[in-house]
This record gives structure tokens, sequence and C-alpha cells, in this order.
């Protein structure tokens, strides 16, 4: 098969040869074009055994490891976890007759020499389990050894034959020998212990004293520190890629720069937008996203709220990108310069914000690219360029990329050296517009090359597809995913979408970011249910998961009037210039400061996997818990999703998820108002106005001194 025809295929079958998320063997780096995947290894049929089994062959390796987990396509693509994030891993191992087995959880960054070791435990019915922690962002690799253990066998035997009463004396003497053995084969520090031992298990004190002795944990770690691992048998690696924290945990905040001027009537700048980083910084967020910043075309340019004509004045969408002025490696005059950018970039960093540059691979009629490479797109039969359709929408202010033409790889290239430009300029975060509409094999190669050279860059994909294809561009290097969060509003189909992405193999690959709402999505439940609507809303989203985003100013304003027969905000930022009042004092910034510095504060709040929900009589409540993964801190959250109305009901928990037990009392402290509640038991009964919420921490009494009226 030619490399064009292979690289340009755009069906994926699942379960098939394919391309994972960990991309560091796809060529040298100095050369960017996708080369062909590696062959399939032809399996090679095992030599018979025609006389006595040889050493060399695997006949005397009586271990068998299965089902090794977590995996993800059983291996194909990397499973995905943070800096400091356990990860828990098993697999089913066994051995004929009643030998018994020790089992070692071995890991490494991927070009280490040396592995790593965590020795398993059997919890039941044969799984054997342990969990590591990667301690650096890059691409890691998991595995299990297994063997028969002489001397774990031994000491098994040894505890039944003294709890029968039995005579030990001889096996004694075989434990002597199967210390000394491992004295000759161990390290010179551990030979000397475990020859002293040898001549202890054979000595002359009384066989019970020798025999207790020998059960003990110093002899039991000496020996597996020294342990041959004869015919010891390995599970194949297994990929893991390992983001640093901010792919799990962070708050997002959307501003579009040209309506960050002060007064109204003026297009923003960047340094507009850069005197707002303080304020977006006050409210607790992590990331600062921007749209694209880059010029906008004015051929078929759209008008205010998506009109096909653009009136004279109009500035047109920012994802029609490209001008005279140039493309996707620009910056769009009236807001500034690449250097207006830079100071951007360091101020938000001197804030301890990161920027997340939008990433939309498309054009405006009026791009260079449009000029300089028009094969780079699809002609109609009357020569003119596809403009970009999803019928009956029609996108005649973009051009899409046909990343299937002759000179794709050129193209390939280009788009990745946009990435680069901009990671040279200090941008480690990437909102990609619409990337399930190219391929995914493109995806997979180009972050694959982004993090050859820079790990810690993070991509969320913005795809609202069908889950499947959500769930691929997440296996194959995508680092957090929108959602459809903002659809799921009811308490059952939270529960039921949350159980969905909380599940292996979803959690393992796929890292939700829930997001209220976006310029492109103005729920009915916010169009209808106002402030109410958009605190319950913030409480779910910031504490369901551990990545989250609004798009403000327009959900800090409330500001939800819809354009008629659209998801749509009214006059939508998208097409027009817009002046905000953030010092209207219904806002919600001091809510959002508050939610945010709750998520801080609470390391329950910073996982995603461990969510427990407890049973709620009124259908208008759910009720939510989270806990650290040491035990220490508990969250308990109850939203009323009613935005119009006061509702009562009976929340009835799991106190065992809660880590307590019985009908004790407990304190819960509401995060939100300082108020403290003594509970007994797992039934008791809440009453909550519209939208309003309870956030408990569990176990600390006393009034906070947090002012409800702050921003109530």
């Amino acid at each position: 098969m030619r490399r064009v025809s292979h690289w340009r295929s755009r069906l994926v079958v699942a379960g098939g040869s394919g391309y994972g998320a960990v991309m560091t063997k796809l060529g040298p780096a100095s050369h960017h074009a996708p080369p062909d995947p590696a062959p399939t290894p032809v399996q090679k049929p095992q030599p018979r055994l025609e006389g006595p089994a040889s050493s060399a062959l695997p006949g005397r390796s009586r271990a068998v490891i299965d089902a090794l987990r977590p995996a993800v396509d059983g291996g194909r693509f990397a499973v995905k976890r943070v800096v400091g994030e356990w990860v828990d891993v098993e697999a089913d191992v066994i051995c004929d007759g009643h030998d018994r087995l020790a089992c070692e959880l071995r890991f490494r960054r991927v070009g280490e020499a040396e592995w790593r070791g965590v020795r398993m435990s059997e919890s039941h019915n044969d799984v054997w389990r342990a969990r590591f922690s990667p301690d650096e962002a890059g691409a890691w690799e998991y595995s299990v050894q297994a063997w028969v253990d002489p001397f774990i066998t031994w000491a098994h035997d040894l505890r039944a034959r003294l709890r029968a009463g039995q005579d030990v004396g001889i096996d004694l003497q075989i434990g002597s020998g199967i210390v000394r053995d491992h004295a000759q084969t161990g390290a010179r520090s551990s030979g000397s212990a475990l020859a002293r031992w040898a001549d202890r298990l054979g000595g002359e004190a009384p066989a019970r004293e020798r025999a207790e002795a020998a059960l003990g944990d110093e002899l039991a770690e000496l020996m597996w520190q020294a342990s041959p691992r004869r015919f010891a048998v390995e599970s194949r690696a297994l990929p893991l890629w390992v983001d640093r924290p901010l792919a799990l945990f962070g708050a997002w905040y959307e501003m579009f720069p040209r309506s960050a001027a002060a007064e109204a009537g003026r297009h923003g700048t960047l340094r507009d937008a850069e005197a707002l980083l303080p304020y977006v910084a006050g409210m607790g967020f992590d990331v600062v996203y921007l749209p694209p910043i880059h010029p906008i075309g004015r051929t078929a340019r759209k008008g205010r709220d998506n009109a096909p004509q653009a009136e004279p004045g109009d500035v047109g969408s920012p994802w029609a990108i490209g001008g005279p002025e140039g493309g996707h490696k620009a910056v769009h005059p009236e807001l500034g310069t690449l250097e207006d950018f830079d100071r951007f970039v360091a101020s938000a960093g001197g804030l301890g914000l990161e920027v997340a540059l939008d990433i939309a691979f498309q054009c405006s009629p009026d791009h260079p690219y449009v000029r300089e490479h028009p094969q780079w797109f699809r002609h109609r039969p009357d020569g003119t360029i596809q403009y970009a359709e999803n019928p009956p929408k029609k996108y005649q202010d973009i051009y899409p990329f046909n990343f299937e033409c002759d000179d794709w790889q050129a193209l390939w290239n280009e788009l990745l050296g946009v990435l680069l430009f901009w990671v040279e300029r200090g941008v480690r975060v990437f909102r990609v517009d619409n990337p399930h509409t190219k391929p995914f094999v493109f995806w997979d190669w180009i972050i694959g090359r982004v993090r050859e050279r820079s790990p810690d860059v993070l991509f969320l994909s913005e795809a609202f597809t069908h889950p499947k294809k959500m769930y691929r561009l997440a296996k194959g290097g995508f680092t957090q995913s929108y959602t459809y969060f903002a659809w799921r509003n009811g308490p059952r189909e939270l529960r039921e979408y949350l159980d969905e992405l909380t599940t292996p193999p979803v959690c393992d690959f796929m890292r939700p970011s829930f997001w209220p709402n976006t310029p492109d999505i103005l729920t009915e439940y916010l169009q209808h249910g106002g402030r109410p609507a958009a605190m319950a809303r913030l409480v779910l989203a910031a504490t369901l998961s551990p990545s989250y985003g609004i798009y403000g100013p327009v959900y800090e304003l409330s500001d939800f009037s819809a354009r008629p027969g659209a998801e749509e905000n009214l006059g939508s930022e998208k097409y027009e210039v817009r002046r905000w009042d953030r010092d209207d004092p219904w806002s919600l910034r001091h809510f959002i400061a508050l939610i945010n510095r709750i998520r801080r504060e609470n390391p329950a709040l910073r996982q995603f996997r461990d969510i427990a929900f407890h049973n709620c009589d009124n259908p208008a409540h759910i009720a939510y818990s989270k806990r650290s993964p040491d035990g220490e801190n508990t969250i308990l959250c109850v939203v009323n999703t009613d935005p119009r109305a006061q509702q009562w009901g009976l929340v009835r928990l799991n106190l065992g998820a809660m880590g307590l037990g019985g009908d004790g009392p407990y304190t819960l402290v509401d995060l939100l108002t300082g108020i403290a509640y003594e509970w007994r038991g797992p039934d008791n009964i809440v009453g909550l106005d519209p939208g309003l919420a309870h956030v408990f921490r569990l176990g600390r009494s006393g009034r906070s001194e947090r002012d409800f009226d702050t921003w109530g």
C-alpha cells in the first residue's frame, strides 16, 4: 500500500491496528511528514520441544498473566493520568497446582533503562493489585511480572502445618535450603543476612520458635529483594500518557478581547484584555481562553446574529480566519501585535493564569492559503471553492481544508507549524475547534509531534458529535473533551451521564470538561431559568468535574436572552463587539469566586473518578459526595435543580461512601454560608430555594468568616 493512500484513509475500524496517543516512534523529530506506520510484527511459532525443556524456552514458566488493566483497546491507546495521580493496576494471575505466586508491577518513563517496581498483593479470585504514581509528564509504560515463588509457597505451607499442630522439623530444613539458595544468588548486601537466616532455620532452637521467626516480615522482605525470579513471565507493556496537573483540575474563563474596551463604541485590544486579567484571576480561574485572535476575512462576512449579509462596520466572526494582513500566525490589527500578545501571556502568567488559544483549522476566502495553496481546498464543478456546510446550515465565510488532497503532506506540515509557532510564543493550552470534522489520524499525528517537543502542551477537544467519535479523539491524544453536560439538566440524566463518564474504560482515556454555556450553546434551561439556573449549573459543573469552564461575562451577568430559533445568545459576541458592565450588582462574580475558592481548598474536588450519588425522594434534588484519595477530605453537595421553586425533600446518604458508619451524629459545614449542621444517620431533610445548593464539608464545625451577603 502506498504511503499517501494509507494516511489519507479516513475510515477507522475499532479494535484494528491504528495509531496511539503516544507518537514518539513515528520517525525522526527533524522530519515532520507523516510516515508509514510500523508493520505489525509477525508472531513466530514456538519451537517444538523434542527433548528435555531448555531454560531458554517458556516451557518451565508456570505463571499466566491475563487481563492487565487499566487498558484502552487492549493497549492500542494510552491510559491517561496526571503527575501525582495514582494508577491502580490489576491483573488476573494464575498458575497450576497449589504453589504460590509472586507478582510485581513494573513501570518506567519511556526511554528509561531501568524499571521501577512495586510488589503486588492478591485481593480475591486470583486478582492481583498494586498502584504507582508517575512523577513526571510524558510517555510511560507499565507491565506485570509473575513467577512461582518457592519461599512464599514454603511459608504458606509452614503456616498451615503450624496451625494443624504438625511436626515442621523437615520443613525447616527445606526452608533453610531455599534461603541459602537465595543468599548465593542475591546481592552481597543481603547475602550475608540470608546466610545467617539459613543457619538459624537449620539450628538447634525449638522448631516452633524457628518457624515463627521465619514467618516474620524481616525474612520475607529479604527474600523478596533477593528472589532470582526463576522462570518469571512478564506481560506486554501498556502505554500511559502523563500530563501536568492542569490537565485534570482547572477552571476556564472564556473572553473576547475585542469586547474588552472600557468605553462603549470602541473595538477592544489585547492591551484592554490584559487590563482585565486581574479581574479574571480574582475570580479564581486558572485558564483564560481566547477565541481566534487572527485577522478576519471580509468576503462573505456574516453580520450581527449570523445575518447572511454584513452591514458596514460589522466585525465578522473570529472563526473566519485570514485576510490580507495574514493568517493563522498573525494577530488581527485591531487587537494589536504579536508583541502585545506576548505581553498578554506574560501578564497572565504573573497572575497565575495560563492562556488557552483557539485553534480552528479553516480559512476565510481571504486567507493567504487560498491564494497560495488552492490545492488544499475542495473545488466545485464551477471552479469555486467549497465553503463549509452542515445542511441546511451554510458557512459561506469559511473554507474547510481538504485533508485528502494530493498535497496533503505539505498541508499537514503547515498546520503543525501553526501549532509550534504559538507554542514558541508561550502557549501551552489549545482549545481545538470542531476536531471531529478532520481525520482522526491527523490529530494522532499532529498531537504526537507537538508532544515530542513539548509534553506539557494540553489540547481541549470541542467536538459535540457522536459519543464514539468524541471517545476516539480522546483516545488519540486530546487532553480534555467538551461533553453533553450542558444538556443534562435533570438529576436522573446527570447521574446516568456521570456513571458513563466515570466507568472504565471511558474514565481511563477521556477527561471531561463541564461547560454550562459557550458562545455556541445557550440551553433552554439557562434561557428560562435565569440567574438561579446559572447558580445551580455553576455548582454542578465545578463540583462534579475537576475541570470546568464558563463563557463570561455572559455567565456572570446571566445575560441569557436567546436569538429566536437558536440555542445562542441574542447579540452574540461571535458577530459583534459588546460592552459589559462588570460592576453590575447582580453579577455572580463573587459567587463564582467563592466556588473556585472552595475547589482549591478541598482536595476531594480535584478528582473525577470517586463520585458517590445519594438517593433523594424529591426528583428536583441531586446529592453526591467526593472523597480525597487519602480520605481526609469529604465534600457533600445537594443541589436544587429547579430554578423556579423552593424544594424540600429527604436525602438518604450512603454513609459508607462518605467514610461514616452507624447512626451517630456528624457535622457538616456549608461552605457557601459558613453555617454548621449536625446530622444523624443516613436520612435527613433538606430544603433549598430555586437553583441553590449546599456544598458541605464533613467533619469540621464552627462558622466560617465568609459572609453569605458577599454573593447573595
